[in-house]
């Protein structure tokens, strides 16, 4: 498994934009509009958040870190969806990232604090 299932995944996303909404839950999200898929993709970040908190201390944490992969799976596709809709997909993110490799997370956030 590697970085490439991202961009294979976004550019599905890419050609599911001409499907028809009726068929393509995509295509149904890109119809309704950035709004609705900014929606989906605060109500992933939030289902994320209490899935993290379940793994961390509800009774079963196995099943917790299950919910918590799943939640995030959702999340990211939410994500490529979004960048699809601005114009732009997952090779963007990746290549911000690498940029940023290597580099201290405090030094990078300092810098990018600085650039606004």
């Amino acid at each position: 498994m590697s970085d490439d299932i991202l961009v294979r995944l976004g550019a599905i996303i890419a050609e599911r934009r001409q499907a028809s909404p009726e068929e393509s839950y995509v295509a149904r999200l890109q119809a309704a509009g950035l709004n609705k898929i900014l929606e989906k993709v605060g109500e992933e970040a939030t289902e994320v958040i209490i899935a993290a908190k379940d793994a961390d201390t509800g009774p079963d944490r196995d099943a917790g870190r299950e919910a918590l992969v799943g939640e995030v799976a959702d999340l990211w596709f939410h994500c490529l969806v979004m960048l699809e809709q601005a114009g732009t997909g997952p090779e963007a993110v990746l290549a911000r990232l690498e940029e940023r490799f290597g580099l201290s997370g405090l030094a990078e956030k300092a810098a990018r604090e600085r650039s606004h």
